[in-house]
């Protein structure tokens, strides 16, 4: 309790009790408690400050933790980019060269996807720069997934197209070597059986019984069938796509009817001696972009090198043709 404060007053000779003012006492307990008051704030200042609460050290925690996450992303997306370097190098190296593709447009592999303010709103955070840069390259390795994944699907369609290809190029004989009788006449002048001159014979004659299957020799479809009384006689034409046809004449019977799709190997009519012929036979023809070649080098899916070698001596040392 404070002490009661006297003044002395010369009228009255006397000492008396000294009265505060209500502002003055109140400025009195202010000055008593503002040390209080400053200690006070200077140690809340120091406590939020310096000391974290359960609450942000739950969220710094939270933070850091998002960030390592964040690097161990920037990482694997690295490991996936390096691997798709090599993908890249073998799509244009390797499997665009077997396939005769075009390089694939570096255009399409660097296209890009929004502007520079694409990653504004993420300025604002407190791990901005790791948050952009991450975005960055999740959106560069999507691109070039991207760019990858169209390249392959381009590849897939020339790859079955070549595959199409390979089935409808005319590749065996038409007729088995165990159905041949004896010598083949090859493709070249020749003499002609009933003219006695030399002319062009633009085929092969496989000499075979009559009714001897033959077979058509890649996949395709018939384009026409033909019942001449002189040339070819009974002849089948098949349309084999990417510039090929292939002409069986001088059969006895078909097999097929025209428009019918083929497979490769399938029996489409049996040997015979109809048309211009001389004898029971198959004259086998192979027309690329319109124009006739040798047959010879067609049979490379069903016969050995010894038998090939036999076939081609065959065919060149016949004079004379059956047709």
């Amino acid at each position: 309790m404070s002490k009661q404060k006297y003044k002395y007053n010369p009228e009255t000779l006397s000492y008396e009790k000294v009265k505060l003012s209500p502002l003055k006492k109140v400025l009195r307990v202010l000055l008593w408690i503002a040390p209080s008051l400053v200690f006070g704030l200077l140690l809340a200042y120091f406590v939020t400050r310096r000391i974290d609460s359960p609450k942000e050290k739950q969220l710094k925690a939270e933070l850091n933790e998002s960030n390592k996450e964040l690097k161990r992303l920037q990482n694997d997306m690295k490991l996936v980019n390096d691997v798709l370097d090599v993908i890249q190098s073998r799509d244009e190296e390797l499997y665009r060269a077997a396939l005769y593709a075009d390089k694939f447009p570096d255009e399409l592999r660097m296209m890009g996807v929004g502007g520079s303010d694409r990653y504004a709103h993420l300025n604002t955070l407190s791990n901005a720069d790791l948050l952009i840069s991450t975005s960055e390259q999740m959106d560069k390795l999507e691109r070039r997934l991207n760019a990858q994944s169209i390249s392959f699907l381009e590849l897939l369609k020339l790859a079955k197209d070549k595959e199409k290809l390979l089935a409808s190029i005319p590749a065996i004989q038409p007729v088995r070597n165990s159905d041949l009788k004896r010598g083949i006449s090859g493709f070249g002048y020749r003499i002609d059986p009933i003219y006695k001159t030399t002319q062009m014979h633009t085929g092969m004659d496989f000499i075979a019984d009559k009714g001897t299957e033959v077979y058509v020799t890649g996949d395709g479809v018939v384009e026409d069938i033909e019942n001449n009384l002189w040339g070819y006689g009974k002849c089948i034409v098949v349309n084999h796509g990417y510039g090929y046809k292939t002409r069986y004449a001088h059969l006895s019977a078909f097999k097929v009817k025209k428009g019918q799709k083929l497979k490769r190997g399938e029996l489409i009519g049996l040997v015979g001696s109809t048309g211009k012929s001389t004898g029971s036979h198959l004259h086998y023809e192979v027309e690329v972009n319109g124009t006739k070649v040798n047959p010879i080098g067609y049979y490379h899916s069903d016969l050995t090198s010894e038998q090939y070698e036999k076939l081609l001596q065959m065919s060149e040392n016949s004079y004379q043709s059956m047709d």
